[in-house]
């Protein structure tokens, strides 16, 4: 069992640099609130990525070119949060919920909150 995160953002660092100009310039109208929770303008941010180093929970990320490369036929608005188990994807975390969040103190909060309730292996 393992959590997916798909960005709304493509992969590369080409589109890494037209997200970073579109979030200084344009913040509010930036179209991944995942990103925007858990990245400031350059970098991961300090919060997020202490969770995402410290967490036992199995944790992947993918951009949405990467996840519908690797996932096909899988309709859903992103961002969006996944939990894969037994080969199957179930969306845990909809983009509806993820836009209702407003920090990355929320974000884990609300994932550890979830988990909590899920069968995770080996978190020990």
């Amino acid at each position: 069992m393992r959590i997916i995160f798909i960005y709304n953002a493509k992969s590369g660092k080409v589109n890494s640099l037209l997200d970073m100009a579109h979030k200084l310039i344009s913040p509010k109208t930036y179209q991944c609130k995942l990103c925007a929770i858990t990245h400031d303008a350059f970098a991961e941010n300090k919060l997020w990525r202490q969770f995402r180093e410290t967490t036992k929970l199995p944790l992947e990320f993918l951009h949405n070119d990467e996840f519908e490369k690797k996932y096909k036929n899988i309709d859903t608005k992103y961002p969006v949060i996944f939990l894969e188990e037994h080969q199957k994807l179930k969306e845990w975390i909809p983009k509806s919920e993820i836009e209702n969040v407003e920090n990355s103190e929320a974000l884990i909060h609300l994932i550890e909150t979830k988990a909590k309730t899920m069968n995770f292996s080996n978190l020990d």
